[in-house]
C-alpha cells in the first residue's frame, strides 16, 4: 500500500477518528481494506473473489469458505467489540508516550485490568514488522541495565537481578540520532554482542563501541570497528557522555518512558515487550501524523497470527485482584451505538422559580 493520504486513507485528527469508526461494521470494513487492499483473498484455497454475508463474515466463491476479517489476526476470537480495539489502537498510538493498561481500562469503561492489560500486550507483540530494514550508517552499540537499585553492585557490567539490554541507535552527524534497536541479553561476552551486531546492522556500517572487550572481533564479520576508550577519555580529562551520545540518550528515554508512563511496573518477564513498544516510538517520532501511526499499527495487526492470553502469561502466579465497580464485567461495552439525544436537556436545569 503506497502513497497514503491524511483523510483518505487514515484519520487527521481525533474527531475524523470518530466520525470514521461509530460502529463496528466500519471497523470491521476499514480491516478488510487494509487486510485485502486488492479484494478478498481466500485463506483455505488461496483463491480470490467473495462476497460478505449478512453476519459481517465473507465467503470464498471458489470453495464456499467460509471466514471473518479477524480470523487469524491478533482481534481473532475476541469478545471485545472492534470500536473499543479501535480506540485503543488509537489511543496506543496518539499518545506520545503511550498509555497504561490503568489509563486504558478507566478511559474505556473495561471492569477488569486483564482485558486492558491484555489488549496493550497483544499491540506490544505486533509491533516488529517481518523483513524490517537492519540499521545502516554509523551505528553506537553499548549495553546498559534496566531494573531498581541494588545494594552491594557497583555498576559498571556487574550481574545482578536488573536486566542487561543491548542498545545500538543511528548517528547522523548531520542529522541527529536515528533509528534504534534493543534486546535483552544474558551477558556482555562476544558470543552475545556479536550475533546482536550481526542481527541489527547492516554489513559495511561503522559500528562505534567502547573498548569492552565483548566487541572484539566485528572487524572480522564484515564491520568497521570504531572503539572507543572510556579510560582513555578520562586521562584526557573529556566527558566520557560524548563517546556514545545516542546509545546514552536512547538508554535514558527508556528508563524515564519506562518511570513516567507505566509508573516503574514492568515485570523482567515482560521487559522485551516494552523495549519494542519503546523502539517503535522512538522511531517515528518524527511522525507529524499521530494517524499514520495508528494506521501502521492496525496493519500490523491483522498481519499478525493471533496472539493468545496463555501467551502473555509468563509465570502464573496468585494475584490479588480488586473488585469489580457492580454490574461490571471484565469485557467493554462496544462503543456502537446510537446517536445521544442530548440527554443533559431531559430536566429543568433551573427549576420552575
Amino acid at each position: 500500500m503506497t502513497l497514503l493520504r491524511a483523510g483518505r486513507d487514515y484519520p487527521r485528527s481525533v474527531g475524523e477518528f470518530l466520525s470514521w469508526f461509530a460502529t463496528d461494521a466500519d471497523c470491521r470494513d476499514y480491516l478488510a481494506w487494509l487486510r485485502w487492499p486488492e479484494g478478498f483473498l481466500c485463506d483455505e484455497c488461496g483463491g480470490g473473489g467473495g462476497w460478505q454475508l449478512g453476519d459481517g463474515r465473507w465467503e470464498c466463491t471458489r470453495c464456499s469458505h467460509r471466514t471473518s476479517v479477524t480470523a487469524g489476526t491478533i482481534f481473532d476470537r475476541t469478545r471485545t467489540p472492534l470500536t473499543v480495539w479501535f480506540h485503543a489502537c488509537w489511543s496506543f498510538a496518539a499518545a506520545k508516550d503511550g498509555i497504561s493498561a490503568q489509563d486504558l481500562q478507566r478511559t474505556l469503561q473495561i471492569g477488569s485490568y486483564q482485558t486492558a492489560w491484555a489488549m496493550l500486550h497483544r499491540l506490544r507483540q505486533v509491533l516488529i514488522r517481518p523483513g524490517r530494514e537492519l540499521l545502516s550508517g554509523q551505528v553506537e552499540v553499548d549495553e546498559t541495565y534496566i531494573g531498581g537499585e541494588e545494594a552491594g553492585l557497583a555498576g559498571g557490567r556487574a550481574k545482578g537481578k536488573k536486566a542487561l539490554v543491548a542498545v545500538a541507535v543511528e548517528v547522523n552527524p548531520s542529522k541527529g540520532f536515528g533509528r534504534c534497536r534493543m534486546r535483552i541479553i544474558p551477558d556482555g561476552s562476544a558470543a552475545t554482542l556479536h550475533p546482536f551486531i550481526t542481527d541489527n546492522i547492516a554489513p559495511g556500517s561503522t559500528v562505534v563501541t567502547d573498548g569492552w572487550n565483548g566487541y572484539l572481533g566485528i572487524d572480522k564479520i564484515g564491520y568497521v570497528h570504531d572503539r572507543r576508550s572510556q579510560r582513555a577519555a578520562k586521562a584526557l580529562g573529556e566527558d566520557i557522555g560524548k563517546l556514545l551520545p545516542g546509545v546514552h540518550r536512547a538508554a535514558s528515554l527508556v528508563k524515564r518512558w519506562l518511570l513516567s508512563t507505566h509508573q516503574g511496573a514492568v515485570d523482567i518477564d515482560h521487559l522485551p515487550s516494552y523495549l519494542d513498544e519503546f523502539c517503535f516510538r522512538f522511531n517515528r517520532r518524527r511522525s507529524r501524523s499521530r494517524g499514520l501511526v495508528f494506521l501502521r499499527v492496525l496493519q500490523l495487526a491483522v498481519g499478525h497470527d493471533p496472539v493468545r492470553y496463555r501467551q502473555l502469561i509468563k509465570r502464573p502466579r496468585p494475584r490479588t485482584v480488586p473488585p469489580r465497580p457492580p454490574g461490571a464485567t471484565g469485557h467493554p461495552p462496544s462503543i456502537d451505538r446510537p446517536r445521544a439525544t442530548r440527554p443533559w436537556r431531559g430536566h429543568n436545569q433551573h427549576g420552575s422559580g
